[in-house]
């Protein structure tokens, strides 16, 4: 945890909060005493992430944290709506939302980059794309965050305080070839953050977002690494197009996640989008 903010007696609700990247801004807020829910499909992930981050709260810094995991589809609001009345009932309001939940589907990715001059037996990928799964990956991604804002925030509206914090992506400010429905539904979180920025406003409720560049997570590991452990042609390019030649550490979007969180570091900071990406969407490429 880079740095320290007093977050005790606020309830943090983090979507995808078992999956790499969201887990550790999860523990961030948890070890800056925040009490924390992390929602997610898998019941047995939840109970092994949510362990892990309380021991690794006690081992690194002495500090016993509240993480407790709730299993939930975050397309599902009648799902929504049960978990928000249990984690009320456990841990209080809601003060802090984090929308992580969201991912990809193989069947709403082109197999080629680009058309190239000459025809050839691939042309027709983005054509066959299958519809099912780009409503799939919309879903998940756009809806997925919609719904547990309109949810979780009932009670941020009577407190007049909150922070939402959505997880777009860099590809919401530069689309990635292939990733067509992905780019798409992550540019609508853009657009989202945006909006109720300014319908929140004056009512006390800030809504930003982290845009991630590349991490090495589990989602993407097949992208990223060959069977022997050796990058990808694609995993190359990105380090290529990434000033800093890395990928990203979860752990650095623990100080992203702080900022954004806390009404004494971030007060009048409200619709923007912060790149976390060692400089991706600022390098053209020459």
């Amino acid at each position: 945890v880079p740095f320290n903010i007093n977050l005790s007696g606020k309830t943090a609700i983090v979507t995808g909060g078992s999956g790499t990247l969201c887990s550790a801004m999860a523990y961030g807020l948890a070890v800056c005493g925040a009490k924390v829910a992390i929602i997610g499909r898998n019941k047995e992930k939840l109970a092994s992430v949510s362990e892990k981050l309380t021991k690794d709260a006690l081992d690194e810094y002495n500090k016993n944290v509240i993480v407790k995991g709730y299993s939930c589809n975050v397309i599902n609001k009648d799902e929504l709506s049960a978990a928000y009345e249990t984690i009320k009932n456990e841990l209080g309001s809601c003060d802090i939302l984090i929308n992580g939940a969201g991912g990809n589907q193989p069947g709403a990715i082109t197999s080629i980059e680009m058309l190239k001059k000459e025809k050839e037996d691939s042309d027709y990928s983005f054509w066959n794309l299958d519809e099912d799964r780009i409503r799939d990956v919309m879903d998940l991604n756009y809806m997925g965050t919609l719904l547990p804002i309109q949810v979780f925030t009932k009670d941020m509206v009577e407190k007049r305080s909150g922070s939402i914090i959505n997880i777009a992506s860099v590809t919401s400010i530069l689309p990635l070839t292939k990733v067509m429905a992905y780019g798409n539904a992550k540019s609508a979180i853009l657009n989202l953050t945006q909006w109720l920025a300014v319908h929140f406003g004056e009512s006390g409720i800030r809504c930003n977002a982290i845009a991630p560049g590349f991490y090495a997570a589990e989602q993407n590991h097949d992208l990223l690494f060959n069977a022997d452990g050796t990058y990808t042609d694609r995993a190359r390019k990105i380090i290529a197009g990434t000033p800093m030649g890395r990928f990203g550490k979860p752990e650095e979007l623990i100080g992203a996640a702080l900022f954004l969180a806390s009404d004494e570091t971030a007060s009048f900071v409200n619709g923007i989008v912060l790149p976390v990406d060692g400089g991706y969407s600022a390098y053209s490429g020459v």
